[in-house]
């Protein structure tokens, strides 16, 4: 008989080698599955910031039959202002602007397309909005219901000016903020220095301000309102009458 160890594998070293090779098998399992969900995350998290970013709405078609504020970066626009700028307005008292021309700002839009506002020979409301301003916040979305509903006027234009924009702070820049709510009213980007707003006399957000169709003022108030309120705007820039 010879004195040489066995090489055979006992059954218990089989087993514990076994053992060992299918705990190996279930950590690679393991670790396979944690890095798939790790991969799904990161995809959930890339296409959730993407859905609530709203850009992909821009220049989509509005339920309002107009057309969600286009996609761009501009943060600040280019503006240039020809006539006389508005007054603002003063507390009690009739408002200095009532019968005067409204100027003509010619600037740019979220993409960059040239917009103006100014008299073109049709009756206006034109609504000025601050991305950060919390009134702001409520009306936009409560007019843009009341677009969807009711469809963007065929006898008055509306047109609005994003102003005071501050990359400090809520909701900047003023293109995402709208395009989230779907606005679809044509909207100018004020420059950083507001010389839009200040060219119509702003005092408080938002703003509206109706002109007649010779581009004269009618009447101009600030705050949220409520949809009563802007149906009798549309009416005053019609009839070129201010509301009572």
């Amino acid at each position: 008989m010879s004195n040489k160890p066995s090489r055979k594998t006992s059954p218990s070293a089989k087993v514990r080698a076994a053992s060992a090779s299918g705990r190996s098998s279930t950590v690679w399992w393991w670790v396979g599955l944690g890095v798939l969900v790790v991969v799904i995350a990161v995809v959930a998290v890339a296409v959730g910031r993407s859905s609530d970013s709203g850009s992909d709405a821009g220049g989509s078609a509005s339920p309002s039959g107009g057309t969600v504020v286009p996609n761009g970066d501009l943060k600040y626009g280019t503006v240039t202002v020809s006539g006389t700028p508005l007054p603002k307005a003063g507390g009690a008292g009739a408002d200095p602007a009532v019968g005067d021309t409204l100027p003509t700002i010619t600037g740019e839009t979220f993409d960059g397309s040239p917009i103006t506002i100014g008299p073109d020979g049709k009756p206006q409301v034109v609504m000025v909005v601050a991305h950060w301003c919390p009134h702001c916040g409520r009306e936009v979305p409560k007019l843009q219901k009341w677009l969807d509903e009711n469809g963007m006027p065929t006898d008055v234009e509306l047109v609005t000016l994003a102003t005071a924009n501050d990359n400090t702070a809520p909701k900047f820049p003023a293109g995402d903020w709208l395009r989230k709510e779907k606005w679809s009213v044509p909207t100018l980007l004020d420059d950083e220095q507001s010389t839009g707003g200040q060219a119509l006399g702003v005092s408080g957000y938002p703003y509206f301000i109706v002109v007649d169709a010779e581009g004269k003022v009618v009447f101009r108030t600030s705050g949220e309102l409520t949809t009563e309120q802007f149906e009798l705007l549309l009416e005053a820039a019609r009839t070129g009458v201010a509301p009572t």
